[in-house]
């Protein structure tokens, strides 16, 4: 009991913050991201950070908040996402929503993806102030209702909300600390088909949608999208990840529905995707987006991307660039929505331990993730 009362007496902020933030249940969805919004919009408050919550809904709230932001300077912006996905089929062993610290490792839902990283992000901000304030200032971009494919950043930038400008993007997504400077893009897809119903006794006097989708979801299986494999992010990829259709088991289905998750490169646009799609499939298969995110993408020669990767080699983290992850992140909105704005991925979590049974991240990344934004600002300010 000494030892344990010890070492929870000797954790650091980023590791309490990080057991603070898991305990909040913003599993999306329904998300009810508010109650965790106020928390850091207050603490933030608090270390003197101006704080506004734009809504995504009465219950979704999203966190700007930026300090020693003035005209004459570009600040750097570090941004996370509040929401975490459901707890997967396979019983937990540890309790998901309590942030317990085993062997180094601290257990619970989002503490990969990405409170760990939110933690890191804020106490690095709050404490670079402390110790020399930046004078290019820094905004901290929390969002609500990522995991469904960046929808609550796409959904504020829609609504043409102001998040000012910016000279450098840090997206603390779960990559171990090791800088990733592309991701591909997200085309997800609702596909149906309509049939014609009859008695399944008679099934020649209707016309089975489950075939024509059954037909689609085959000639999809070994497609390729005819483009050149992108240096960075590989050859682009498609999956059929759902499929329903039909109302009971004795009638012939007069429709059926399928969805495709389509991730493209910088070689392949979404748009062009989805003409090849329809191209294959024909008039009978309709197509409709309900994600349509481009590929993210910052050439490791940028100054930015040099500085980032400095800042991590002084922490020890040896990388090579560029270097590219095949998630989805919300700089695929917030890049083009600062004018492509530099920007590098780059969190504390396990990439691997993302959306997992049991997800854990190692403690020591997250102070080691602290360290590494605050380098990161300081040798911003130099340039």
């Amino acid at each position: 009991m000494i030892n344990r009362a010890y070492l929870i007496m000797n954790l650091k902020e980023e590791i309490l913050l990080t057991q603070k933030l898991i305990r909040f249940e913003t599993v999306n969805p329904p998300g009810n991201e508010k109650q965790i919004a106020e928390f850091i919009g207050e603490m933030l408050i608090s270390h003197g950070f101006n704080v506004k919550y734009p809504k995504l809904s009465e219950n979704r709230w999203h966190v700007v908040a930026e300090r020693g932001v003035t005209q004459e300077f570009s600040p750097i912006v570090l941004s996370g996402h509040l929401d975490v996905v459901p707890l997967s089929s396979k019983k937990w062993n540890e309790v998901p929503f309590n942030g317990e610290i085993k062997d180094g490792k601290i257990f619970g839902r989002g503490s990969s993806d990405m409170k760990s990283g939110v933690a890191a992000i804020i106490c690095a901000a709050i404490q670079i102030f402390k110790e020399q304030p930046p004078k290019k200032g820094i905004r901290i971009f929390l969002t609500a209702d990522e995991e469904t494919g960046c929808y609550g950043a796409n959904n504020l930038r829609s609504k043409k909300y102001n998040i000012g400008n910016a000279s450098g993007l840090i997206v603390a997504e779960p990559t171990a600390n090791i800088p990733v400077t592309g991701h591909k893009g997200g085309l997800f897809i609702n596909a149906s088909t309509c049939g014609v119903a009859a008695h399944s006794s008679m099934p020649h006097k209707g016309e089975n949608a489950i075939y024509k989708a059954a037909k689609a979801i085959l000639n999809l299986e070994k497609f390729e999208f005819k483009v050149e494999e992108d240096k960075l992010l590989g050859l682009p990829t498609l999956n059929v990840g759902t499929i329903k259709g039909g109302t009971n088991f004795n009638s012939v289905p007069d429709s059926a529905e399928f969805t495709i998750d389509v991730r493209s490169t910088k070689k392949l646009s979404n748009a062009d995707a989805l003409q090849m799609l329809k191209d294959k499939l024909g008039e009978e298969i309709t197509l409709e987006p309900f994600v349509d995110l481009n590929a993210c993408y910052t050439d490791e020669t940028n100054v930015f991307v040099q500085s980032v990767y400095d800042a991590c080699k002084s922490e020890g983290i040896e990388s090579k660039l560029p270097a590219s992850v095949p998630y989805l992140t919300d700089a695929s909105v917030i890049q083009p929505w600062y004018d492509n704005v530099p920007t590098v991925i780059l969190g504390p979590g396990q990439p691997e331990q993302a959306h997992q049974t049991d997800e854990f991240c190692y403690v020591n990344k997250i102070e080691q993730a602290v360290k590494i934004y605050k380098n990161i600002i300081n040798k911003w300010e130099l340039i």
